[in-house]
């Protein structure tokens, strides 16, 4: 997700605010504030870029830091502030998700890109396949799930150890998705057949 982020920092230099970034079951996504909406187009761009720096092998350097520094640092990221907050008041982890464990204040920096995580990662982006990520789709996304606050650009991507592996985790969700489209065709076509019986 922090390889997605610079590459759509890079995109749009000075105006992307970036929110989280959290890996979920079968890959990640990075919230992110922009000017204008993603297109596929855009997608293309930021997976060729991250293929790049993934090629510079810029090894993950952690380091913990102050609510002062890490406030700094991100001095102009409103979304990193409020959870820099949340962790210096202690309950929530990076992510602004509740947490019994103490809470640590880290960064990860790779090539020019730092951005606040916990960790941990791999040695170096070139242990990342090139060839097994794929940028899956783009989604809204309230911040903090919260309906009354910022709707953000959600990108969902997926990584694997090898292209194999990516391929058959595509064709899944393209099964998934015909499955859920005849399912709903079915559903409607149930819907129109009991209007035309009618009274």
């Amino acid at each position: 997700a922090h390889v997605m982020a610079q590459a759509v920092q890079e995109m749009f230099p000075g105006q992307a605010k970036l929110a989280i970034g959290p890996p979920i079951a079968d890959g990640f996504y990075y919230d992110f504030e922009l000017p204008r909406p993603l297109t596929p187009e855009d997608l293309e761009g930021i997976e060729r870029r991250m293929r790049e720096i993934i090629g510079g092998k810029h090894p993950f350097a952690k380091r913990v830091v102050s609510a002062a520094e890490a406030r700094r640092l991100f001095a102009d990221q409103p979304y990193k502030q409020e959870l820099i907050e949340g962790l210096e008041a202690g309950g929530v982890d990076e992510y602004g998700e509740p947490t019994n464990e103490k809470p640590e204040i880290s960064v990860y920096t790779h090539d020019s890109f730092t951005d606040l995580c916990r960790g941990p990662h791999v040695e170096h982006t070139g242990r990342i396949n090139p060839d097994a990520l794929k940028l899956i789709n783009v989604a809204g996304a309230y911040w903090r799930g919260d309906e009354q606050r910022t709707m953000l650009q959600r990108i969902y991507g997926t990584a694997w150890l090898t292209s194999e592996e990516l391929e058959q985790h595509l064709w899944r969700l393209e099964e998934a998705r015909r499955r859920a489209h005849r399912r709903r065709g079915r559903a409607l076509a149930r819907v129109s057949s009991r209007a035309q019986v009618g009274p």
